[in-house]
């Protein structure tokens, strides 16, 4: 219903921004994340924002960036995880963060948000991981040699990874090639990045 909302930021609380706009005040919920950088009452601000409708109650769910917005969003289309669970998510790891914990299997980021146990760190991963692999991108190029071995199943995974962090895919493919293989993602990652850093 609202892409965004754009105004005055009015207040601030624990887990809510309240912004002005046209004399009407939105109270919109948020991360820790959002929060920290929503700036001080009185400023500009723009959320991009989430309407979320429960029989009689309609709550804003609102986020700096698109991007965490967008991964709210993903997080709610997890079986049993909620708004609550899905902001604590966000507060506990950024988007970049949380897109290489759920495409590595990293179960232990996810519950460090607080709520969120073993279980749904684990539904999170298994709901998640091939969407974030593929979303906005063709990781590998057309004439990328293809095998069935369990490498090249790794080195994708560490492109997509890479490529969530801001890589572009050339850049985390070159990587990738010239970090040499291994069957282990997060072994892969921590070589290109070093390549990366150079």
């Amino acid at each position: 219903m609202y892409y965004y909302i754009k105004g005055r930021l009015a207040k601030k609380s624990d887990n809510s921004v309240v912004i002005d706009n046209g004399g009407i005040g939105y109270r919109i919920y948020t991360s820790a994340n959002s929060l920290s950088g929503a700036g001080e009452a009185g400023s500009e601000i723009k959320m991009y924002t989430h309407l979320n409708v429960r029989e009689d109650v309609f709550d804003l769910y609102g986020f700096i960036t698109e991007e965490e917005r967008d991964m709210f969003l993903n997080l709610l289309s997890v079986s049993g995880v909620g708004p609550k669970a899905a902001l604590a998510v966000l507060s506990a790891a950024a988007p970049a963060k949380l897109a290489l914990a759920v495409i590595t299997g990293d179960a232990k980021t996810i519950t460090k948000a607080q709520g969120v146990g073993p279980k749904m760190a684990q539904r999170i991963i298994l709901e998640l991981k091939d969407k974030l692999k593929n979303e906005d991108l063709d990781i590998l190029p057309d004439d990328s040699p293809e095998t069935d071995t369990k490498d090249s199943g790794a080195s994708a995974d560490a492109v997509s990874a890479l490529v969530v962090l801001g890589y572009s895919a050339a850049d985390a493919s070159r990587a990738v090639s010239e970090a040499g293989t291994s069957e282990n993602t997060e072994e892969i990652i921590k070589r290109a990045l070093v390549q990366l850093m150079k």
